[in-house]
Parts: C-alpha cells; sequence; structure tokens
C-alpha cells in the first residue's frame, strides 16, 4: 500500500478498526434499547394477558444486535487487507498488531452471547 515507510498508515488503519468497532458497539446497544423498549411498554399495557411475547421491537432490536455484529466481522477483513499491504518496517518494533483484533473478537463474541441469550432465553 505504502511505500514511504510510515507508520501513520498502519495507525490509521487501526483507529479506522477502533472506528468501526465503536460503530458496531452502537448498534449493538441500540438494538438491545429497542429489544427492552419493547417489553418496558408491554409491562405498561393494560392487557392482563401479558406475557413474554416477541414483537416486532424484538426482532428489530436482534437485528441490530446480530447487524452489529456482522460490522465487526467486516471491519476485522478489511484491517487484515490492509494489514497484508503494509510492509514490516511501517509497523513499530513490539507492537502487538493484532490486540485490536482480539478486541473485536470479543465485541462479536458478545454479540452472539448476546443474540442467543435475547432468542432463546426468554421463554
Amino acid at each position: 500500500m505504502s511505500s514511504l515507510n510510515d507508520p501513520r498508515v498502519f495507525f490509521a488503519a487501526e483507529r479506522t478498526l477502533l472506528a468501526w468497532n465503536r460503530t458496531s458497539l452502537a448498534f449493538m446497544g441500540f438494538g438491545f434499547v429497542i429489544e427492552r423498549s419493547g417489553l418496558f411498554v408491554h409491562s405498561f399495557a393494560a392487557t392482563s394477558s401479558f406475557g413474554m411475547q416477541r414483537d416486532i421491537s424484538f426482532w428489530i432490536g436482534t437485528v441490530f444486535i446480530v447487524l452489529g455484529a456482522c460490522i465487526a466481522v467486516a471491519a476485522i477483513v478489511q484491517y487484515r487487507a490492509i494489514m497484508r499491504t503494509i510492509e514490516s518496517i511501517e509497523i513499530p518494533v513490539g507492537y502487538q498488531v493484532n490486540l485490536v483484533v482480539y478486541i473485536n473478537v470479543v465485541t462479536i463474541a458478545l454479540a452472539l452471547a448476546l443474540t442467543v441469550y435475547l432468542v432463546f432465553g426468554l421463554k
């Protein structure tokens, strides 16, 4: 990618990955809020037959959480593609280049765990 031997290129790629990680976390948080707001609205419903029914807010919230996980996966793929083009001289000595990837993997795992909890945990 760069023949300048400039470590700023690497750090820009890392910042971009972390920005996508923040975006994926925002999607997941928004999805959780949407899902829980539907439950909150149902708790104030006038009907006495309140149950843990899954309405549109549940599914929209779950889709946002899964979309957040997909954004995190896409960010890792993009970061890996950029890292293949960066020369080793552009990476500072001793720097852990995969640390941000591990952070994204943890984000993905938490999103999937939250999705499984919401879909299968509420009966």
